[in-house]
This record gives C-alpha cells, sequence and structure tokens, in this order.
C-alpha cells in the first residue's frame, strides 16, 4: 500500500508541475533560459558552422567590458597575416599608450616592446596601455585604431556593435557597446588563426626578463578540459563577462556570456554552455554518392549534357541521437540552353532522421550557348 501511495503522490507531483518533472529537448533550444540564468546576454555557438545552439538575449546592446580586445586581437592576427607587422617588430610607447587605466603592465613612455610581447600581454593580462600602443602601431593613432574596429566589424555584417575605444574601459564612454551574437561572430574568426591559442592557453609568463608577471584572466585556461581562449571582461558598467572558446573530437564552440554578477557566475555559466553543446552536438562529414548525380541534359545546346556541381563540402552540425544521416538526391533531367555557368539544376536534402538538416544546391559547372543560325552554318561548313 505504501508503494502504491508513494507511486500516486509522485505521478500527481509531476502532473501538477509538468516543466520540472519532464524535461523535453525543446527546453534546451536556442531562446530557452534553462541553461543559463545568469547572464544578462548570452550565446553558443559552433565556430565551425556557424549554428547558434543556444542564445539568450544575444543581439541586447551591452557594455563588453575588456571583451572588446577581441576585435583588436583579430585585426591585430590579419596584419601579422598578410605582412604589416611581424612578431619581432618593435612598439615604442606613446603618452597616450601609457595613460590607459585599468589593467596593464606599466609602459613608459618611449618604452620599447616587440609585437610577440605586447600581444602577450593583451591576450593573457588583458593590458590596455599594451593593446593602445599595438594599435597605435598599426593604424598610425589611438583613434585611427577605433575606426579600423568598427569598419571591420561592419565588413563582418555586424549590426550590433560600436566601440569608441580598444580597451573596453566605459567609464567615459557615451556609445560603446556590442552584443553576444556580434562578439561571437568576431571570436570565430579569431580562432581561424592558430596562432592564438599559442598565448591565449598561456596560464602564466613573464615580460622583462621575469620582472613583470602574466597571469591569465580566463580561469578556465587551467581548469576547462579543451579550452582554447579567449577573453574576459570586466568594470562596473559591465559587470562580469567572459568569451571561452573550446574544442573537442574536433567541434570548436564559442559561449559568450555578459552582464553576471561575479567572476564566479560568469565561469560557471560559460562551463555550463560549453558542456551543453559538447554533450549533445556533433559534426558530420556529409557522404555524398558522386553516382547519383546524373549529367542533365541540355536542350538546344551546343553541347548536349552538363555535369552539375556543387561546392565543396564544410560539416555539419547534428544534435547527437537525432537519427541516422540520410540524403535525397534531386536532379533536373534537361535544361534549355542558354544555360549559365551556376545556374541551378537540381539539390542534395541531407536529413538527419526526419529532420531536415542541410540543402546542397547542385548547378550548372560552364556556359553553354543555344544553338543558332550562326553555329549551324559554321557546323556545315566544317563538314564541306
Amino acid at each position: 500500500m505504501k508503494k502504491i501511495l508513494t507511486f500516486l503522490l509522485a505521478f500527481l507531483f509531476c502532473v501538477l508541475n509538468p516543466v520540472s518533472c519532464f524535461a523535453t529537448n525543446e527546453d534546451n533550444e536556442k531562446g530557452s533560459k534553462t541553461i543559463d540564468e545568469t547572464a544578462k546576454s548570452s550565446i553558443l555557438m559552433c565556430m565551425d558552422t556557424g549554428d547558434i545552439i543556444y542564445e539568450n538575449n544575444a543581439y541586447e546592446h551591452c557594455s563588453p567590458a575588456s571583451v572588446t580586445k577581441i576585435m583588436g586581437i583579430l585585426l591585430f592576427l590579419e596584419a601579422l597575416d598578410n605582412g604589416k607587422i611581424s612578431l619581432d617588430s618593435e612598439v615604442t610607447a606613446s603618452e597616450t599608450a601609457v595613460s590607459k587605466g585599468g589593467s596593464q603592465i606599466w609602459l613608459e613612455v618611449g618604452e620599447t616592446m616587440t609585437v610577440d610581447e605586447l600581444l602577450k600581454a593583451v591576450i593573457v593580462a588583458s593590458a590596455n596601455d599594451a593593446c593602445t600602443a599595438l594599435g597605435e602601431f598599426l593604424a598610425g593613432s589611438d583613434s585611427s585604431f577605433v575606426n579600423m574596429m568598427n569598419d571591420r566589424a561592419k565588413e563582418l555584417g555586424l549590426k550590433n556593435s560600436n566601440f569608441e575605444n580598444c580597451t573596453g574601459l566605459d567609464d567615459t564612454t557615451e556609445n560603446h557597446y556590442s552584443c553576444a551574437y556580434d562578439l561571437a561572430v568576431i571570436a570565430s574568426e579569431v580562432m581561424k588563426h592558430d596562432i592564438i591559442k599559442d598565448y591565449s592557453t598561456i596560464w602564466l609568463d613573464h615580460l622583462r626578463n621575469g620582472k613583470t608577471e602574466l597571469n591569465n584572466t580566463n580561469k578556465l585556461v587551467n581548469k576547462y578540459n579543451g579550452i582554447t581562449g579567449l577573453k574576459t571582461g570586466t568594470t562596473s558598467n559591465a559587470g562580469f563577462c567572459l568569451c571561452a572558446t573550446a574544442e573537442r573530437d574536433g567541434m570548436n564552440l564559442v559561449a559568450v556570456v555578459l552582464g553576471c554578477k561575479t567572476s564566479d557566475e560568469r565561469f560557471k555559466s560559460a562551463t555550463n554552455l560549453l558542456d551543453y553543446g559538447f554533450a549533445n552536438y556533433q559534426l558530420i562529414d556529409p557522404q555524398i554518392d558522386s553516382s547519383q548525380i546524373k549529367p542533365v541534359s541540355v536542350k538546344l545546346g551546343i553541347e548536349k549534357e552538363l555535369q552539375p556541381h556543387y561546392d565543396n563540402l564544410e560539416k555539419i552540425m547534428v544534435k547527437k541521437g537525432s537519427g541516422e544521416i540520410s540524403y535525397k538526391y534531386e536532379i533536373d533531367d534537361a535544361i534549355t540552353a542558354p544555360v549559365s555557368k551556376g545556374e541551378k539544376v537540381g539539390r542534395i536534402i541531407i536529413y538527419s532522421g526526419d529532420k531536415e538538416i542541410k540543402t546542397l544546391i547542385l548547378s550548372a559547372n560552364k556556359d553553354i550557348d543555344k544553338i543558332d543560325y550562326s553555329y549551324i552554318f559554321k557546323k556545315l561548313l566544317c563538314n564541306i
């Protein structure tokens, strides 16, 4: 009898409280707030595909504090790639750089350091003076570098970011903001540069022959399995912020949390987001059966058929346990000339279980002109 009563009570409790008893997959879809409750704004994105796994107020304008620096870091890395600067280039500290408050390595006016040393100071220790010195070195002045940051944001298609400085200091700014989504996109661009991990995974290091110690402000570097970066930020206006990147089993995720109340909350929130992503999602390589992609007949064309073409395949993110991957090939039997290269002639639909997860467009691999009288006349002449 006790067992029966216990069962009945448990059943009634679940009926009256269905959300707490029966968690569905939809509870953790993007837009839900069941994963991370502490951040004012947050997002979890797959950097390999751009898929958003989770979001909460991800487009809200927030002060990003020193997470601002990831845009500057991106510009530094791109300048290294195109040869505009090098790691051993020497940078001389200006009065503007030295005057920056907050986190710093206490540069003195006229002091020189290499790009490598200053980049390490920016990424590991979030040094405002080092970031400003590098920005001036790259762009010519602090203000010109900020313009570069805003221009690069526009190039990336980001609509919810505006930077007034390169440091993230917001005590005197009037219109300095970004959002979790924009910062995740910037971080994804940063992590395309493998050299970043040489800096972002450092836990302890030093400058000035050991006289200046650098301790990574991202505590997950010393704790989280697979962590690859990237940047913390804290001000009284912004709260505690973090952009955390990690890689496991070939999948790269970025979690951005803004406006947490404590430092521990930001690390816990980012950890929860990353854990959820790695536990529930994976990347797959599409396996296209080329024998299924038959040539398409070309009516009235100077060539009788064309071979459908598709762009290079990228990995696809799928939810674990969502079902077997299958493919549906839809290809036109014929197309009428003239045909333009890139013209759609079919598609391949990829499913995970019964859910469509990707569509690959099949297109003409070249231009094919229509037969006309001049073409017929030339052919006749050739056969005489």
